[in-house]
């Protein structure tokens, strides 16, 4: 019969402390807590969470998989919601509205230091309004230099980018900054014009936005920003609008979101810098128009449109692959 030691050419290890830099099937016994343990590698995939108390789409996002913030949005019959709420990784809990309701809003931050702008209000008005959360109520702060909607936003509330998003008819290229109360307009433009609809992560000065709408449709583009130029990244594998996505320059996630049918799409892409890699997990629910908020490795999606009366409240959380250690339990 094979050993372990055959098999790994070591025997297991009789520790008063857990090992660091283990590998895959390692294992040893831990004599302070007397129990054998194992390191395991967990598959990344997609799970449920917790169900909104809405069922919105095309709100603003911020924080992480256990710390979310969702604002403003759709809900259907009516247009334009002005709701807030906040996910603890496991339940949803309403919080003080947005002060002025609109679809389309866009933003970044945490939890309890967030900022939205932009968006569409009633009746027909693309807003350069901007507001600030601290975790309780939302608080009005400084102007856009160019009302958008369907933006990219990232980094912090005091140290925020806005730039491309749409007006219906033209579509802006700027970038403008924000420092928490006030936007200043940069000089640099979006390297593709006319550009909508596309998911956003990252810092001031290192920027991500992927996926959206282009003149000729459905875009697959990738722009990345270093804090002074915007560059072409890797272009998705999967051309989408309204999609989610979660991380940073370097490690970056996308999901959900429409193609040019317009079909909903469930499939997750992951992104290393230069290119992205499909992922064999995908989202449960198909939908566009998601929230988003974490990590490559943690993130989160909610809420999202199915179809012109439907919304969705569905919460899914994306766990990265990566290595636990697995307390072995023996009877």
């Amino acid at each position: 019969m094979a050993t372990y030691k055959g098999i790994k050419g070591f025997s297991i290890q009789n520790l008063s402390a857990d090992p660091s830099n283990t590998i895959e099937g390692e294992m040893w016994y831990n004599s302070t807590s007397n129990v054998w343990k194992v390191e395991e590698f967990n598959v990344a995939a997609w799970s449920s969470g917790g169900n909104m108390n809405n069922s919105v789409s095309l709100g603003g996002s911020a924080g992480t998989q256990t710390a979310a913030l969702y604002y403003g949005g759709s809900i259907p019959p009516s247009v334009f919601t002005n709701i807030t709420e906040e996910y603890n990784g496991t339940t949803w809990s309403p919080s003080s509205p947005i002060a002025t309701a609109r679809f389309g809003i866009r933003g970044a931050g945490t939890q309890t230091a967030a900022y939205g702008f932009g968006g569409y209000i009633f009746p027909s008005t693309f807003g350069n309004i901007t507001e600030n959360y601290n975790g309780t109520s939302w608080t009005s702060s400084g102007t856009l230099s160019t009302p958008r909607y369907q933006a990219g936003a990232a980094g912090t509330q005091t140290a925020g980018i806005a730039f491309a998003g749409t007006q219906g008819s033209p579509v802006t290229t700027s970038t403008e900054f924000y420092n928490g109360s006030t936007w200043t307009t940069s000089a640099i433009n979006t390297l593709t014009a006319d550009w909508s609809g596309f998911a956003s992560i990252g810092t001031q000065t290192a920027a991500l936005g992927f996926g959206g709408n282009l003149p000729g449709g459905v875009s697959n583009v990738t722009e990345e920003y270093n804090g002074t130029s915007w560059t072409a990244g890797g272009t998705l594998n999967t051309a989408r609008n309204l999609l989610g996505g979660a991380g940073s320059v370097s490690a970056a996630l996308a999901f959900g979101g429409a193609d040019a049918v317009p079909a909903k799409l469930a499939n997750t892409e992951l992104y290393d810098g230069t290119s992205w890699t499909n992922s064999p997990s995908s989202l449960a629910t198909a939908r566009s128009d998601i929230g988003w908020a974490g990590t490559q490795t943690a993130a989160l999606g909610y809420g999202g449109y199915i179809d012109p009366s439907t919304r969705t409240n569905a919460t899914e959380e994306w766990n990265g692959a990566a290595f636990t250690t697995k307390t072995i339990t023996v009877s």
